[in-house]
């Protein structure tokens, strides 16, 4: 019997994953990966975080795609499920952008969103 494939709670584009290879490669810190998460902020009501991991945490769930790898935090995965994070350079701005199944809206800025628990059924086989 084959083993069950695993889920990924987020994928990355090639440029998100250039991009956080590249972000661990240059650190001043002994890192292994870029943590992602959600806390209660700004017009929306929540927030994307990333931080430099040096160390995981008991419970993160480890992504690795395209040669990056991902930490998310226990707390933030059934929010994150089904997302894409993106790496975009504009203009204006550059920074990761979250394609997220599972945000109710966003502010204006795009700096805060309102996001709701991923429904689980749609990803029962």
């Amino acid at each position: 019997m084959a083993a069950a494939a695993k889920f990924q709670v987020i994928s990355l584009t090639d440029d998100a994953a250039d991009r956080v290879k590249s972000l661990v490669e240059n650190s001043d810190k002994d890192a292994i990966g870029l943590r992602v998460g959600i806390k209660k902020g700004g017009c929306a009501g929540m927030e994307y975080t990333m931080d430099l991991v040096e160390e995981a945490n008991a419970g993160d769930d480890v992504v690795e795609d395209k040669g990056a790898k991902l930490f998310v935090d226990p707390s933030a995965v059934l929010f994150l499920l089904g997302t894409e994070m993106d790496y975009e350079v504009t203009k204006f701005r550059s920074g990761f952008v979250f394609k997220n199944p599972n945000e109710v809206s966003a502010c204006g800025c795009g700096e805060s969103v309102s996001l709701q628990e991923a429904d689980l059924s749609a990803f029962a086989r």
